[in-house]
């Protein structure tokens, strides 16, 4: 490995809904986050990978820190704040605009102390004129000096490369941490939970899918009873075999539980046949997934709920 080989971690922060999951889906090329225009989408932290031959970028996309008031929403802003002292770069993504919220505010404190190269990344300027955005960047200059400023539209990928440019010039020298072949710490199974929750997201209501959580109970590839097979030795799937997969939808309330079903279960069916595809691509094998929905009442208020979920709030550092 050539000395001049740069590596480090990189943490994307910000309000909910501000494009850091789709951001970072297209700086590594591949969509490993879920995204959807509602509130808590991302709801643990997730790291992924870059790697060319120049640097290797280790991403943490955490979820949107807000004033959610439940046990869920603290544990949400403990998982995105807990990850400013742990890395090399801070991303800080807004939207365009002259307004800096309470939350802004706050998280500009933060990284006011956090004594790391922090990069203000301008999301959504495809909305917006180009006379406008110096208008932008001065109301968060007032607020903090940043080390670099950059605009984006991260959902169409305009100007992808001027924020991977501005990130590798802050990385520090060091051989990478991962195989160029990494992609993300996320085991398939919860990929697999994620994808479906995104089509839930997508399809469902907008006072659901806050209190909606998904749980795979069983993924297992169905056994071929061809006489002399043999599974690929590289540990990925058989294109021609079939996984099975039951997968249980969380919801709060029992008239919750009837919106995601929908009449005849057709709610259910769109939810099981839009994750399948995205599945399937993940996987790449055909996927058999099976639905089911149960009622938590109350669970984004209760720790023992929150934690078998996957959602620890006394996990990150006090």
């Amino acid at each position: 490995m050539e000395n001049n080989f740069k590596t480090g971690f990189v943490t994307f922060i910000g309000r909910p809904n501000v494009g850091k999951s789709t951001l970072m889906n297209h700086l590594i090329g591949q969509k490993i986050a879920i995204t959807s225009n509602k509130p808590q989408t991302t709801r643990n932290r997730i790291m992924t990978v870059y790697t060319d031959d120049e640097c290797q970028m280790i991403f943490l996309d955490t979820p949107g820190i807000n004033d959610t008031k439940n046990k869920l929403g603290d544990y949400m802003s403990k998982a995105a704040k807990s990850t400013i002292d742990e890395v090399d770069v801070v991303l800080l993504l807004v939207e365009p605009s002259t307004y800096i919220g309470e939350i802004e505010k706050s998280i500009i404190e933060d990284l006011k102390k956090c004594k790391k190269p922090v990069i203000l990344v301008i999301n959504k300027i495809d909305t917006v004129s180009e006379d406008d955005l110096s208008k932008f960047e001065d109301a968060y200059k007032k607020e903090m000096d940043f080390d670099k400023i950059v605009h984006v539209a991260a959902l169409k990928g305009k100007n992808i490369e001027s924020v991977m440019d501005a990130i590798k010039e802050f990385l520090p020298f060091g051989p990478p941490f991962y195989d160029e072949d990494t992609i993300t710490d996320q085991p398939e199974r919860q990929i697999t939970a994620e994808i479906i929750r995104e089509k839930a997201l997508r399809l469902l209501q907008d006072e659901v899918p806050h209190g909606i959580a998904v749980t795979i109970e069983t993924m297992r590839m169905r056994e071929k009873k061809k006489r002399h097979y043999h599974p690929p030795k590289d540990g990925s799937y058989d294109p021609d075999g079939i996984m099975d997969i039951n997968a249980t939808i969380i919801c709060e309330k029992d008239s919750h539980k009837g919106i995601v079903i929908g009449k005849g279960g057709a709610m259910l069916k769109k939810i099981g046949s839009a994750a399948r595809t995205d599945i399937e691509e993940l996987l790449g094998c055909q996927v058999n997934l099976q639905l089911w929905v149960k009622v938590r009442k109350d669970w984004r208020d209760d720790k023992a709920q929150l934690k078998s979920f996957g959602y620890d709030v006394n996990s990150f550092k006090k």
